[in-house]
């Protein structure tokens, strides 16, 4: 498989207190079945669907006490000149580099506005086996309180080209790498996101059914914050898992209206 080209998303993974509990809410939400711990990287552990690697849960190092969270990780051909990058550009690098056995090698930064997210230098470990089918990774979005930081920043730490969209409603950007979308960029001014809710990345996972899906995950004591609504992207909603990480379920096959137009910036 050949690299990634820079900036594309390739993995994403979240630290969890009960890694069972998570197993369990995941296996039935999306389908996935999982692998056996590695030890030797903290138990991490990769989540599978049709057989193919999709994600990874590990729980959280010890003495933190860090809320859960999915970690989206941006390809790099270069870990430790994308850290400085983002330190050059009012990020801040969090970890990292850490080199990763011969599976790559990872940073853990935020942006200027206190987004996480993660880089990833691929080894023997290329990232997602699967994409845009049910079970599956299919789109993230930066979720934001500062859209001009990450405006800024994003472009200048990978080599983004942007596209605005022309809606009055919302404020929403996509950053592209050879002209194809690969991440958005929602601004979360106003009420969008309750006070005590940081800045994140959404990590949206394809699913066959937006609606059966949300079912179980209520069944399993997970929590909707907005939807399922339809749109020409798909029917989706905002979700969280019962340990609270935040993520988004997206039913690519029901697909309603027209794309609203956008412009290059």
């Amino acid at each position: 498989m050949a690299a990634l080209p820079e900036g594309t998303p390739c993995w994403a993974d979240a630290m969890f207190t009960d890694l069972e509990g998570a197993k369990a809410f995941y296996g039935d939400v999306l389908g996935w079945t999982f692998g056996e711990s590695s030890s030797e990287f903290g138990n991490y552990t990769q989540a599978y669907s049709d057989g193919r690697a999709v994600a990874a849960i590990v729980p959280p190092m010890p003495g933190s006490q860090a809320q859960s969270a999915w970690c989206l990780y941006l390809a790099s051909p270069d870990a430790a000149a994308t850290a400085e990058r983002i330190r050059t550009h009012g990020g801040e690098v969090v970890m990292g580099p850490m080199q990763v056995g011969d599976f790559g090698t990872m940073v853990i930064a935020r942006d200027p506005g206190g987004v996480v997210f993660g880089v990833w230098q691929a080894g023997t470990h290329e990232g997602f086996e699967k994409q845009d089918e049910p079970g599956a990774y299919s789109w993230a979005e930066i979720v934001t309180r500062e859209p001009g930081k990450a405006d800024s920043f994003f472009p200048a730490v990978f080599p983004y080209g942007t596209r605005k969209m022309d809606s009055e409603q919302i404020d929403y950007r996509m950053f592209l790498v050879g002209g194809r979308p690969v991440l958005g960029r929602m601004g979360a001014q106003g009420d969008f996101l309750p006070p005590e809710a940081p800045s994140y990345v959404s990590v949206y996972f394809a699913v066959d059914d937006a609606d059966a899906a949300i079912e179980r995950l209520k069944k399993n004591g997970g929590a909707v914050y907005f939807g399922p609504m339809d749109s020409p992207f798909g029917r989706f909603a905002a979700v969280g898992d019962q340990q609270g990480a935040a993520f988004g379920l997206i039913d690519l096959g029901r697909r309603v209206g027209a794309q609203p137009p956008t412009a290059d910036v």
